[in-house]
């Protein structure tokens, strides 16, 4: 054992040590606020989540049958066959503590994964020292150390890192196997698709589109043999969702956050397509329109072409995506937060990120903790506050676009990947 006395420069470049505080913090944290619910309140460090929504919804399986087959869930069939296979390991003694803590365990490994696969891409495209310097700060940041407690965007993010990773080791081909495992684990990183298309020959973009969706078709062909109606649900129901949290939402005058209704909905395939808000007034065709009409844009106008022109390239289109998206949902940040480091290895990327985090968690939970006797809707003297912070973090993320554009409009010495 190195019994040396410690200093910053060994400190801040010891990789062994920074895993091992990540890990005793999160887990010291799950320790002093371990989860449960008790008396119809969710307490602990999953408190605010969704944990306890997939604990409810496995409960449901165990009643009438696998996802897909006796009940739709409103995501790609990674996530619920996970949170239903833990909580069948579990067995007849199981509950949400033993739950929530087994799904953040296994949540914990793909955050280490994560820090280690930030440094390496940092390293890669800046050098060590900015490696370790951007896996310190993601370490200490808040967002994705509570996000592993609430729901399952560690693992998204995770397969988006991989794949950049792999991308840039020139893994394509298993850099496309790993992106449509994260497609279906959530849509999002079927995005980096675009990126192949701008920065490889046509023929290496066009095997890698088909290997992704020929995987993606082969999953669900036996889930629409079993059950198409319920699976068929569950492909659509996020398109189907009203506006939440976002400009289109305050447009369409919908102040809630996004939801799907009673668990007892996803017995029924028809109610994937009821929208519980008003109606949209500006189309999703537009949006979606209006955002690949930028994409094309930036696309055109791409001059960098090197691995950190791709990450760029990556990134812009994630966020072009949620700027048109007609929800928002806080733990989005745990895919952006590493995206935007790698671009903006910089002050001004950390105070980027710590400022989208102040926003997002004073919307969510700070304002929506106080809406109990709205029914959850934001009203009255919040409702000032909860517009402008919507236009803030809407700005802030526009501001991160046009921060990208910049540097897809440079080009890199030593083009090429």
């Amino acid at each position: 054992m190195n019994k040396s006395s410690l200093t910053v420069p060994s400190l801040l470049g010891d990789l062994r040590l920074l895993v091992v505080l990540f890990v005793s913090f999160r887990l010291l944290l799950m320790m002093v606020y371990q989860p449960f619910f008790i008396d119809g309140v969710e307490r602990g460090v999953s408190a605010g989540g969704d944990l306890y929504t997939y604990y409810g919804m496995a409960q449901l399986a165990a009643q009438v049958g696998a996802p897909y087959q006796g009940w739709w869930p409103e995501f790609p069939p990674v996530w619920p066959f996970l949170f239903n296979g833990v909580y069948q390991l579990l067995g007849a003694n199981v509950n949400y503590t033993a739950f929530a803590m087994l799904l953040g365990l296994i949540m914990l490994g793909f955050d280490v994964g994560n820090l280690l696969l930030l440094r390496a891409l940092a390293a890669d495209l800046y050098g060590a020292n900015t490696g370790i310097a951007l896996a310190w700060v993601y370490a200490l940041c808040l967002a994705p150390a509570v996000f592993l407690w609430w729901t399952f965007e560690t693992l998204v993010i995770f397969t988006v890192l991989l794949a950049l990773w792999l991308f840039a080791h020139l893994h394509g081909t298993r850099a496309s196997v790993v992106i449509v495992f994260g497609t279906l684990t959530k849509f999002t990183p079927a995005l980096l698709l675009a990126a192949t298309w701008r920065f490889r020959q046509v023929k290496h973009a066009l095997r890698h589109t088909l290997l992704a969706m020929g995987i993606f078709v082969l999953v669900y062909i036996p889930l629409f043999s079993q059950n198409a109606p319920m699976t068929w649900a569950s492909l659509s129901a996020q398109f189907s969702k009203a506006s939440y949290q976002t400009v289109w939402a305050l447009i369409d005058g919908n102040l809630k956050t996004g939801s799907f209704g009673p668990l007892e909905d996803r017995l029924y395939p028809e109610r994937a397509a009821i929208a519980l808000g008003n109606p949209p007034r500006v189309p999703g065709w537009l949006r979606l329109g209006v955002a690949g009409l930028i994409g094309l844009f930036i696309y055109a106008r791409t001059r960098r072409f090197d691995h950190k022109g791709f990450v760029a390239f990556a990134t812009i289109s994630l966020l072009i995506f949620f700027l048109q998206a007609q929800g928002w949902s806080p733990q989005w940040l745990a895919q952006i937060i590493p995206l935007v480091l790698l671009c903006f290895p910089t002050r001004n990327g950390v105070f980027a990120v710590v400022l989208l985090t102040t926003v997002a968690f004073a919307e969510y939970p700070f304002l929506f903790i106080r809406t109990g006797d709205t029914g959850g809707e934001i009203s009255g003297a919040l409702l000032l506050p909860y517009v402008i912070l919507i236009l803030a973090r809407t700005a802030l993320l526009i501001g991160l676009c046009i921060g990208l554009y910049r540097i897809l409009r440079q080009e890199a010495v030593g083009q090429g990947m």
